[in-house]
């Protein structure tokens, strides 16, 4: 099924997300020749955080995505907690736009969890990703954040149970290095700890006979 693809697109809510979720399947698809681009639409800015937080993790961004393999990647500069007071159009128009200009065959989006950007990054990327125009994904997967997307409500709220499974036993080296260039927000939050992504990756590749992988949530296959 993601045979062929020349192109993918990793939506991030903020810096170190697309690592958390997706690091793995990225250095996969990099190192087959794939172009793999990053959209990261919010960061640390003012209000909640002094810039130089969000130039931090800017840094580290940068330097996570190079040991993935990442072919370019941008940053929104959106102040975290803020995206849903954006205008709607207008960020919208941004993901759709990004998308366009890479046209991929396979996306990859945050799963609407605790955490307020995620939830509406998730709306607002499904409706980038529609099947309207001829550049339109055919692949749109959702994936996983530690820690938000399980901190969910069960019963009440959306529990991530995932229906696809992507092997990065082979990339989740570069995945470990790429957490690690995070180090103001792996080092000193348990619940995202380098050790709990790790300790995911490891029960994922156990649920399907590889030894790590990183699952996700099927939005849309068309083949």
């Amino acid at each position: 099924m993601m045979d062929g693809i020349k192109s993918l697109v990793v939506i991030a809510p903020h810096p170190d997300d697309e690592t958390l979720g997706a690091g793995g399947t990225i250095a996969r698809f990099a190192e087959a020749g794939v172009k793999v681009s990053v959209l990261i639409v919010s960061g640390h800015l003012p209000p909640l955080y002094p810039q130089e937080a969000f130039e931090t993790t800017r840094r580290e961004a940068d330097a996570a995505l190079k040991i993935l393999g990442a072919h370019d990647w941008e940053f929104l500069e959106i102040p975290a907690t803020k995206v849903h007071e954006a205008p709607v159009a207008e960020v919208t128009g941004k993901i759709n736009a990004f998308i366009r200009s890479r046209a991929p065959e396979a996306v990859l989006i945050p799963f609407p969890d605790r955490h307020i950007d995620h939830r509406v990054l998730f709306d607002y990327s499904v409706v980038a990703c529609r099947p309207v125009h001829d550049k339109a994904p055919k692949i749109v997967l959702a994936y996983e954040t530690l820690s938000e997307t399980h901190w969910n409500v069960p019963g009440i709220e959306a529990a991530f149970v995932p229906e696809l499974f992507i092997d990065v036993t082979d990339q989740i080296g570069k995945k470990q290095a790429a957490l690690d260039a995070y180090a103001s927000q792996v080092h000193t939050a348990p619940s995202r700890s380098i050790e709990a992504c790790m300790a995911l990756a490891r029960f994922r590749g156990s649920q399907n006979g590889f030894t790590y992988a990183e699952a996700y949530k099927v939005v849309r296959i068309t083949i």
